[in-house]
């Protein structure tokens, strides 16, 4: 099932824990579309470089088995990690907080370079306002991002 032009529930649904059912309840199909909607916005940002997508949707026992937090947007549909192939992750990072892109939160996870993932969230709701944080996870911690401008740095990398 398509979600927007370039997502599908099954790629923001997929897990290796293939033990564990994630299938997506309604309510939160609703919530993954406007996540697609808005992946697509960043796709375009991105200048249409395929966005992979690494993990969208959890259930609880998903979420439980990758240790996250219970208060993660993804148990809700609301955010999604990905990375894109050859581009370093902090160019992706400091593009996504340049722009006038309403994301909730946008997160370096883990790694430099092209190695780790970011993760974006929009709101629970559409009515709410965006946060717009940006924070960094890694061994060290959790701490905010700090971007660098972005009209320094190629797309290529």
């Amino acid at each position: 099932m398509n979600l927007s032009e370039h997502f599908t529930l099954k790629e923001l649904t997929v897990t290796t824990h293939k033990n564990i059912d994630n299938t997506a309840p309604p309510g939160v199909i609703d919530n993954l579309k406007r996540l697609a909607n808005f992946l697509e916005k960043v796709r375009t940002l991105l200048k249409n470089k395929p966005i992979i997508i690494t993990s969208g949707y959890r259930c609880k026992t998903l979420n439980d088995a990758v240790g996250s937090k219970d208060s993660s947007q993804h148990l809700i549909g609301c955010a999604a990690d990905f990375h894109v192939e050859g581009m370093n992750i902090d160019k992706i990072i400091n593009i996504i907080i340049d722009s006038d892109l309403e994301y909730d939160q946008v997160i370096r996870e883990f790694g430099v370079g092209t190695l780790g993932w970011c993760h974006i969230s929009i709101t629970s709701s559409q009515d709410q306002k965006p946060r717009r944080e940006s924070l960094i996870i890694d061994s060290s911690g959790t701490r905010n991002y700090i971007p660098r401008k972005t009209n320094k740095i190629s797309m290529d990398t």
